[in-house]
């Protein structure tokens, strides 16, 4: 018996001084991918424009501004989209008090006046007025000639 329980004494001190298990490491989250839309990354500063009246949406990332003929200027904070299928909508309230609602559509667009041809169709309300047009990133808008495809040129390897 005495050695039965030096054994069972011994097999306890042997476990306690034994290094603890160390606990297997939890995989990385795998990085969030960037909200795309048509090809167009939502998280780049992207422009929603319109004519009959002229008016134009700026999404910076941080705000977004709105701008019109005749208009004053509104800004608003700029959350993350909400993505719907197809679409993609931001809501926010003006520093004046307006509700501003953009909703990019991923469908291709004419504006009308050009023979641009963009990746989005917009959607934006302004208090009580709804506002048609299309919309890409201002990096493609500035890129592209008066007509043809509004795309981001691809950038050479480097």
């Amino acid at each position: 018996m005495r050695a039965l329980v030096l054994t069972a004494a011994a097999a306890l001190v042997l476990t306690a001084c034994s290094p603890a298990a160390e606990a297997p490491e939890a995989p990385e989250p795998a990085p969030e991918r960037a909200p795309v839309l048509a090809g167009v990354d939502l998280t780049q500063p992207l422009r929603a424009l319109g004519n009959e009246p002229f008016w134009a949406v700026e999404l910076r990332g941080t705000e977004m501004v709105y701008s019109g003929v005749d208009r004053p200027e509104q800004r608003a904070p700029q959350g993350a989209p909400v993505i719907r299928g197809t679409m993609a909508v931001w809501e926010a309230t003006t520093t004046a008090g307006t509700p501003l609602s953009v909703t990019l559509t991923a469908t291709e667009c004419s504006d009308g006046m050009s023979s641009r041809t963009y990746p989005l169709t917009a959607l934006v309300k302004v208090g009580e007025e709804t506002l048609t047009g299309c919309a890409a990133t201002v990096s493609a808008i500035m890129s592209t000639g008066e007509s043809g495809m509004v795309v981001d040129q691809p950038q050479p390897a480097g």
